[in-house]
């Protein structure tokens, strides 16, 4: 299967090509810059692949949450590019492509991933390990004050994104020891897009490019004060 997957939902932007269970990247750390990096990644990967966009069968996307403005960038890149040449797209939570990361690089069976939203508040997940590696998610993804959130009640993992680098202390205070390490200074990729969205192929789980939406969490942004 050929996919092509990107994620810019936070400082990070990325662009991925899996093929066959092989995945190429591109990443680059670059804020406010993911409109005009994000094009030119994709055609370097299809360039350096061999393949055009019409080979694809499908299309991933980190659907947030996320900053806002990164959350629509990749939704409406993924969304033209569908309708352009007729392929299915699979939405994947920018919080679960942070988990894949514990999944790969460590033995334990939780991760916590959270990335910071602003306005004294974080988007918040727990996820274990699941089939193939893969995260499965504990609960449901929420965007709270960092004192709120909940842990799934057994099984010690590795925190991980912004939200731990901005309110690691608050964070930790209903923790109850589960958490091993905090990797401050990770971001969704989309290399965990791509594999993310693999699965959700074999699993069903694509819509077409109408119904490919951004999920933000935070609906009511607008009405809040501006110092919030």
């Amino acid at each position: 299967m050929k996919i092509l997957a990107l994620d810019t939902a936070t400082e990070a932007c990325s662009a991925a090509l899996f093929v066959d269970g092989q995945v190429l990247e591109r990443y680059r750390l670059a804020p406010r810059e993911h409109t005009a990096l994000i094009l030119p990644m994709l055609d370097e990967l299809l360039a350096e692949s061999g393949f055009s966009i019409k080979e694809m069968d499908g299309l991933g996307f980190g659907r947030g949450p996320g900053a806002f403005t990164g959350v629509r960038i990749a939704a409406g890149v993924a969304q033209g590019i569908a309708f352009g040449v007729d392929l299915p797209v699979v939405p994947v939570s920018t919080l679960a492509a942070l988990a894949l990361q514990v999944f790969d690089e460590t033995a334990l069976d939780y991760a916590f991933p959270c990335i910071d939203a602003r306005m004294g508040e974080v988007y918040w997940g727990t996820f274990q390990r699941g089939r193939y590696n893969l995260p499965e998610p504990c609960q449901n993804e929420c965007v709270c004050p960092p004192e709120s959130v909940t842990y799934p009640r057994a099984g010690a993992g590795v925190a991980l994104g912004s939200g731990w680098a901005g309110y690691g202390g608050l964070l930790q205070q209903s923790a109850d020891g589960r958490v091993t390490a905090a990797w401050t200074d990770r971001y969704p990729r989309a290399g965990a897009v791509a594999r993310l969205a693999a699965d959700g192929f074999a699993r069903g789980q694509q819509v077409q490019a109408d119904s490919a939406l951004p999920v933000y969490l935070r609906d009511k942004v607008a009405k809040k004060p501006a110092h919030a």
